[in-house]
């Protein structure tokens, strides 16, 4: 009596694909739709795990743009702290899909908006990206002028994109309760005052999540027509909870299940979009069981490598020759520092400022 899985593959069920497979290099769990080569254009952006994947196709080789290259010179933690080489623009961390559909409409339509222009002790900081500028800047004019330059280069950028490779990290946000604008950050964490007559937090659903993502893809398509996706979810663990009567782990848990959902049916849907599992390979407990550092929020190196390593040669650039990326080049650090926290990881991630408001924590800057 024959059976649909006879001729399946071994990929196919769980003892061989996985209990008697090579756990650390898993065959078929990510078959590229459509592979890079070193002469595509990518485009990177998202959540903080998003540069990892920019640092690794750097140093692979691939052609990663850069709208806006830091000055020269300019040593390697000056250049990170402000935001230059962490994205293929200095966009920040970009944690929601509707935060990118945001970005993605003011680039193609929009004026910088001095609403979402935050103060802070006499300086001025974008509320849509409050870390690019770490000290402010002295003037609203200033900031607008700075973020008109960051949505033209961006726009040049994104006409020259072939492939944007975006992280979701989150799925809730803060926003301006007027005008439904989102920030990757609550306002009174970098700088700003939270209102509650103003700000209202957002989770987004499933559905939301789906709906954000078809208009990105849409939006994108306007820059360059037939411009791919390829999206990941972040494994890393939210830092705090905003919800009542949540815990964050449980928070955790719903956000990731949330996305990983969305982005499963939005690939389904379009031959143009495609999923790297950079989630499951951190997080799924027959992979790997100690993938985090002590902190149970950063993924330690090595694992972090495991990940990328299997990214890159499933589209053939592991063996690229290699190049040093200019967000960690050795030669511009200095000698009494590695770059990274007692915890291994020297992302930039605005996300990490609540840790200070936990309890025992500094509060605000």
């Amino acid at each position: 009596m024959s059976s649909p899985y006879d001729d399946l593959p071994p990929e196919a069920f769980w003892k061989t694909g996985v209990v008697e497979a090579d756990r650390a290099a898993l065959r078929g769990l990510y078959r590229p739709r459509h592979v890079l080569t070193r002469q595509t254009a990518i485009a990177t952006a998202g959540s903080c795990f998003a540069q990892h994947i920019a640092r690794a196709l750097r140093a692979a080789g691939a052609n990663v743009l850069d709208a806006e290259p830091a000055p020269r010179p300019m040593p390697a933690e000056i250049r990170a702290r402000y935001g230059y080489d962490l994205f293929s623009a200095r966009t920040g961390n970009v944690y929601t899909a509707r935060q990118l559909r945001q970005l993605l409409e003011e680039v193609a339509d929009g004026e910088p908006d001095s609403a979402h222009v935050w103060e802070e002790d006499g300086r001025h900081f974008d509320a849509l990206r409050p870390n690019v500028e770490p000290d402010g800047l002295a003037t609203v004019d200033e900031v607008l002028l700075h973020r008109d330059y960051h949505l033209a280069r961006t726009s040049r950028m994104l006409q020259r994109t072939e492939v944007l490779i975006f992280t979701l990290g989150l799925t809730e946000a803060w926003a301006d309760r007027a005008s439904g604008r989102v920030y990757p950050v609550a306002p009174g964490v970098v700088a700003g005052r939270f209102d509650p007559a103003r700000h209202v937090l957002r989770v987004f659903r499933q559905a939301e999540v789906l709906e954000d993502l078809a208009a990105i893809r849409k939006l994108l398509h306007r820059f360059r027509r037939g411009m791919r996706l390829l999206l990941t979810v972040s494994p890393v663990p939210l830092t705090a909870t905003a919800r009542p009567r949540r815990h964050v782990l449980d928070a955790t848990a719903e956000a990731k299940a949330t996305l990983r959902s969305a982005v499963a049916e939005f690939v389904a849907d379009h031959a143009d979009a495609d999923y790297f599992p950079s989630y499951e390979l951190v997080t799924h407990p027959a992979l790997v069981t100690d993938a985090f550092a002590p902190n149970l929020r950063s993924v330690r190196p090595e694992i972090v490598e495991r990940v990328m390593a299997q990214f890159l040669q499933a589209h053939g650039l592991l063996d690229a020759p290699s190049r040093p990326d200019p967000a960690t080049a050795p030669d511009d650090a200095p000698d009494d520092a590695d770059g990274e926290d007692e915890d291994g990881d020297d992302l930039v991630c605005d996300e990490l400022l609540l840790q200070a408001f936990a309890p025992g924590g500094e509060g605000r800057r």
